[in-house]
């Protein structure tokens, strides 16, 4: 296995940034190269030259003639390299790959049970990989990158969870040195809402800014776009709002050892309690769900009240963020709009007008799948950046760029 992060002199100066003029996807020619960065034609084709040898870029169409033989034309080949995105849940994962557009080539889901520890887990996800790798004809070596989701808080820095509360024996756990063992990718791991928060931004509000992406599952908590950009706070914890008091907590333990947290009363194991001390039989986020769906008044109510405490939270948010759009996702959601109708009924009259005169609260737009559709967009943000193509063409020439950090 070669290591990626040894000592050696770094690739032509410049191929890292050419390529991302290319990018867009957009066939060019050579001239065309050259009139847009300065440069030489020779200059231009040495550059080519080494994004065509690891097949980041290839021929296309050739463009219009004007007299003479048509000047050719070159642009990003989509498929000539591969992510793996991954979101591994408390009892689900789910694993694409995809091109480095992010299209889904195969993808595949199984229960887990990801408190079996972090190499259970991650062999499981390695033999995932193999398994769509064949199903799609390639191979370990086309992989340049994976971007994966955990319930639990990272430190995106090195790719290491923190004292993550269902995740035992995962604190400090070096994912991506383990994962490289298996496969010579760049590995990214971050918190699952904080992926799902590129990814519903992606699929569904491509055109929008400064987003806050709320997941109301068995936790409670939320991804910040700000300014386009993905905020993680100092310590990677920024949109932990499960764990922010409430006026309707009082004293109600919450399983981070502090009282009164929303996520204490408002997430679905916290409704289910609720509904069981009205003699309903619910345990899980879907048995509320299914509640709700039969037209049970109680558990109408109960996900009714669950909106206004999280709208209690949110108030505060809209009043710091000034998001133009909140998504709320997650499998609480799924009990349709009365989730949603008691978060506008206390963010609304809560928050100052001018913050809410253009603010959308809508449901998930990519649905279950958008923190798989966060880590694909996370691993191809890198792969295609000027680090991540400075990697990959050093490697291809056999040589291997100065230290640098696992994740980026």
């Amino acid at each position: 296995m070669v290591d990626l992060t040894r000592t050696a002199a770094s690739p032509p100066v410049g191929t890292s940034e050419l390529f991302q003029i290319l990018r867009d996807g957009v066939p060019r020619t050579r001239a065309e190269l050259a009139a847009l960065t300065g440069l030489a034609r020779s200059t231009i084709g040495v550059r080519l030259d080494a994004l065509i040898e690891v097949g980041l870029v290839g021929p296309v169409q050739t463009a219009a003639s004007t007299g003479g033989r048509p000047p050719a034309q070159v642009a990003l080949v989509p498929r000539a390299r591969l992510v793996v995105a991954a979101d591994l849940g408390a009892s689900h994962g789910r694993v694409a790959v995809t091109d480095l557009t992010g299209a889904p080539l195969a993808t595949r889901e199984a229960r887990i049970d990801i408190a079996a520890g972090p190499v259970p887990t991650l062999s499981w996800l390695v033999s995932v990989i193999d398994e769509l790798l064949d199903e799609v004809d390639r191979a370990r070596d086309d992989v340049i990158a994976i971007g994966i989701g955990v319930p639990g808080p990272v430190e995106f820095s090195t790719g290491r969870p923190a004292n993550p509360p269902i995740m035992p024996g995962w604190d400090g756990f070096d994912v991506p040195g383990w994962l490289r063992e298996h496969v010579t990718a760049h590995v990214l791991l971050d918190n699952d809402v904080n992926i799902a928060a590129l990814g519903e931004r992606q699929r569904g509000w491509t055109d929008v800014d400064h987003l806050l992406f709320v997941k109301v599952a068995t936790g409670i908590g939320s991804g910040i776009v700000s300014d386009g950009v993905l905020q993680r706070g100092a310590q990677g914890t920024a949109g932990d709002i499960g764990h922010v008091r409430v006026s309707r907590a009082e004293d109600i333990p919450c399983h981070c050892g502090n009282t009164g947290c929303l996520e204490a009363v408002a997430s679905g194991p916290a409704i289910a309690r609720a509904l069981r001390a009205k003699g309903r039989d619910a345990h899980t986020s879907g048995d509320v769900v299914d509640l709700v769906a039969r037209a049970d008044l109680d558990a109408i109510a109960a996900v009714r009240q669950a909106g206004r405490d999280i709208g209690e939270v949110l108030a505060t948010c809209v009043s710091l963020m000034n998001p133009s759009v909140i998504v709320l996702g997650g499998s609480v959601t799924r009990a349709g709009e009365h989730l949603l109708a008691g978060v506008r009924e206390v963010v609304y009259s809560r928050s100052m007008p001018l913050a809410t005169e253009h603010l959308v609260i809508a449901q998930s737009r990519a649905g279950a799948h958008a923190a798989l559709h966060g880590a694909a967009a996370l691993a191809i943000d890198y792969a295609l950046s000027p680090a991540g193509v400075d990697e990959l063409v050093a490697f291809a020439e056999g040589r291997v760029l100065a230290s640098r950090p696992l994740v980026s």
